[in-house]
Parts: structure tokens; sequence; C-alpha cells
């Protein structure tokens, strides 16, 4: 999301995406804090107990310890402590991330948090050194090379797998229903992540992919949508758009990618948040899709006052890349694509268009993250990512810890059981709306009998792929059900083993 105060001269960029995307943010100076710690009561005694460990640590610890080290993992301990997506980066994290919503950076290509002190796996990037090794989703990495995780934090991790291109790292890996730890030697490389996929699946359809959400994403589908329709010489019959495994990113290539397919000044999506400028509504306004880099480099090159508000609006109105869409987008048929990891930006996308019925969406419940991070740089050159507000789809469903369900449930036919949710994490936001999404209940439960039953069907006939099943392929069931829905054949909502896995359950229960 990026929201511009055009008479300050300043862009805020809000991050909606799981794991360790981010990108740039206003920065906090120290007169601003002060300025709010003075409205509030100072915790004169919770900081002198915080002086008197940190002067514990100084004299009696076993071994000396620097105060910037002291003071890092003091900051980075605070924010993990608020939820799972808080957390502090230092200078060389910051710069990652900010390359990672250009859309090209170092390392194996993966999404991580933290779980009991392991790193877990949010979502292996696609095209990545982790994704063809067949990381997957709800991985724990207990060991880097010969190093345990255990002890270090998320940053230290972080760092120890990011390397020099063509530099190999083993990770052993903890997967549920495995019986012992599995390793994986990656090779690291410059991880190009390409934002948007395309191709027309058949004459009259279309199929795009979106991985990621950067800076340029909402420009890059106009391109290919553009691209197909002429290779389509013609109206689309049908389109889908695949959000299958596309943790998040930022916003406003969320509101882009919505924009093509809704009415101008359609709603998207709106923010709740404690400060005021956490509560906005982001329409189909170029102003809510248009990069910044996009309009200063247009300002720069045509020499604009950025400071001046009308040559601000016509950098805006003169890079809106939604008006040169065909006319036939806002009304073809279309079905959106979710899973278990499609995260933030995915399913505000997928949210929109389900609210204003523009989109039939299949696929399985999709990850479950509501909420909006601001990327804070500070002074020294570290950033802090902060949660700032809750999003909320145009009919005021909040998906925190919820996810949102497809119209049509259909799985990829492969197991579904280590596919992990936001309501799995540990700490993670209530919601607004539903307090008791993501509580376990006892209902939830199933009997002894009917999961040896389902581990007995599972052991026959979910046996692991030789590695990711290819968007659009054969074996992708999911899109072979979303072209039946346009061509107007029945969807079937389920493989046949989750057909016989009823069947398998029903004598169970008895």
């Amino acid at each position: 999301m990026q929201a511009k105060n055009k008479h300050k001269g300043f862009t805020k960029v809000a991050l909606v995406g799981s794991g360790l995307i981010l990108g740039l943010m206003l920065s906090l100076t120290y007169s601003a804090v002060a300025e709010k710690m003075t409205k509030q009561q100072f915790p004169i005694d919770d900081l002198r107990a915080f002086a008197e460990v940190f002067g514990k640590i100084k004299s009696d610890y076993v071994e000396p310890v620097e105060d910037k080290k002291l003071i890092s993992e003091a900051i980075s301990g605070m924010l993990t402590g608020l939820d799972p997506h808080s957390t502090y980066m230092d200078p060389d994290a910051f710069k990652d991330m900010q390359a990672a919503t250009q859309g090209e950076f170092g390392g194996l290509g993966i999404e991580v948090g933290m779980e009991d002190g392991l790193v877990k796996v949010v979502s292996p990037i696609e095209d990545s050194p982790a994704f063809a090794a067949g990381i997957k989703s709800g991985d724990l990495i207990m060991k880097l090379d010969d190093t345990p995780v255990k002890g270090l934090s998320l940053n230290d991790a972080v760092k120890r797998m990011r390397g020099k291109p063509d530099t190999s790292i083993v990770l052993t890996v903890l997967r549920k229903n495995e019986p012992k730890p599995l390793t994986f030697t990656l090779v690291r490389a410059i991880i190009k992540n390409k934002s948007v996929k395309y191709k027309m699946t058949e004459p009259g359809y279309a199929y795009a992919r979106v991985t990621q959400f950067q800076e340029h994403t909402g420009e890059d589908l106009a391109k290919a949508i553009k691209t197909m329709h002429d290779e389509n010489k013609g109206p689309f019959k049908g389109f889908v758009l695949d959000l299958r495994n596309d943790p998040g990113g930022l916003l406003n290539g969320a509101v882009g990618v919505s924009a093509a397919f809704l009415p101008k000044d359609t709603l998207v999506v709106y923010t709740e948040g404690r400060a005021a400028d956490s509560k906005m509504k982001l329409t189909v306004n170029a102003e809510n899709y248009v990069s910044s880099s996009t309009t200063s480099a247009y300002m720069k090159k045509n020499n604009l006052n950025p400071n001046n508000p009308l040559s601000y609006s016509r950098a805006i109105a003169d890079n809106d890349y939604i008006n040169d869409l065909p006319d036939d987008l806002k009304t073809v048929p279309m079905v959106v694509l979710i899973n278990a990891g499609s995260a933030s930006a995915s399913e505000i996308v997928a949210g929109a268009l389900q609210d204003h019925k523009r989109a039939t969406l299949i696929g399985i419940r999709s990850f479950g993250k509501g909420s909006v991070q601001t990327i804070m740089p500070m002074n020294n050159g570290a950033a802090i990512k902060l949660t700032t507000a809750r999003y909320f789809t145009p009919k005021g469903r909040s998906i925190q810890a919820k996810g949102i369900d497809p119209d049509y449930i259909v799985d990829d036919g492969t197991d579904q059981s280590y596919n992990i949710h936001e309501a799995d994490l540990t700490g993670h936001l209530s919601n607004p709306k539903d307090p008791q999404a993501g509580v376990a209940k006892k209902s939830d439960a199933t009997t002894p009998a009917k999961e040896a039953a389902k581990d007995k069907l599972n052991e026959k006939k979910y046996a692991e792929p030789a590695g990711p099943i290819e968007p659009t392929s054969k074996e992708d069931l999911q899109f072979a059900q979303a072209m039946n829905f346009l061509k107007g054949k029945p969807v079937v909502v389920a493989p046949p083993a989750k057909v016989e896995a009823a069947k398998v359950d029903a004598p169970a229960d008895k």
C-alpha cells in the first residue's frame, strides 16, 4: 500500500506480505518519538529494571558482550513479542528486504518466521533454490550446516542462510509426518522473482499467475494482459488468476491487480489502526496503485516539481496503466485460485473480487493474515517492521486468523497436513469480527480410528510427487476445475482420494 502525503512530500509504503518481504517506509526521528512519549506515562520503573538487567549482563555474564549486541537483541525481543510479523532488521537485513520488493535479492528463496526456537518456513519462493529442492510450507529448520538453530535469533539464522551465489548450505529439516529429519543441500543464488507469469492456455482462455506482490506487479500484469489480448485477437472467453502460494508483498500491487478487473472508484480494501494515517480506504484510483518510483522518475524526466500537487497528479494520470486495458476485462468470466499459501495481499485481491461477485474462488482456505506492517527506517541504518493496522475486505470481513474460504473447495490431491495458517503462529493477532477465529475447538478433534483410517489411506493415495506440481499441467487439479467452471462444466469439489477418504471415515465413526 502506498499512501501519499502531497503536502509534506513523502511517501509511505505498507506491507501485507508474510515472512520477510519488506519495503521502504517513512523514518522515525528522535524528536517525533520524544513528542509521543511526553503524551504518555513514561514507564520509569520498567526502564530501571531494564537498566538493572543490562548492568548485570555487562558485569556478571560469563563472557564480555558488546553494548550494541545487547541493545539490538533487546529491541528484537521487544518487537517479536508483539506478534509473528513485527520484527527488527539490522542494516544488512533491511537492504536485502528493500531489494526483495524490487524483485531481486540473494539467498535461498524462503519466506521464514520463528516457531519454538526453530526457523519455520512460511513459503518457498517460486523458481528459487529452496522451491526446486522441495522445501515446503510448515517445515522447521533445525540446523544450518552444522550449527543448531536453537539459540539463534531469526536475523542470525537469516544471515547464515544468506551468502555469495554458487555457495552451498545444508539445511536439516523437521517435517510433519516424517519419522526422521530431512537434509537438503541448497546452492545459494541471486533470486530473480518474476512477479507475473502468464500464457494463453487455449484459444480464448487467459491465465496469469502472481507469485509475489512487488512494486511493479500491477504494471507487469497489465502488460501481460495486453500481450495475451493481442495474441487472442479478441475478447477473452475466460480468465484464471492464480494466487496460490503467493505470500503477499506490497499493498499497492494488490490494489493494482484488483483494479484491472473492477470498475473505477470501487472499494478494494480498507484499513483500521490506532494512528490516524493507518485508517484508509483504498479504491480503484490511480493514486492507490501507481508506484512512487514510477511517478518520481516521470517527474524527474519531465522536470516537474515533486512538491507541486498538479505535477504529482499529472504524473499519476500519465502512468495509469489500467486505462489502456481492454474493456472486456471488467466483465470476462473469471476464476481466482487460492490455497493455504495465499496470504495477505493475495487475500486482499481474492476477498475484493469475491465480495464484488467479480470472480469465483476455487481452491482451499487461504493463510489468514489480515494485518498491515509498516517499515520504519531508523537513524542507524536499521529498520523496524511494525504491525500498524488490520485490513478488511469491501464488505467488512476480517480474514485475520480466519482466511478466505473459496466458493468451491478443491484441493490439489496431495497431503495437506503440512500446511500452516496464521492461526497456527504463536502470538497471532485476534480477529476483531470473530474473536473465536483460529481457536481450536473440541469438535475439531477426530477419533483414533478415523485418524488411523486416514493415515492408511494417505500412505496409499498421497505419495509425494517428484517435485512441485506445475501450474496448468495435467496434475494441476485445481486449474482443471477452474477451466471446467469457465466452460460451464460441473466442478469436481474433491479429488478421487478425498472421496474415498470419506468412505473410509464412515465405518470408523460407527
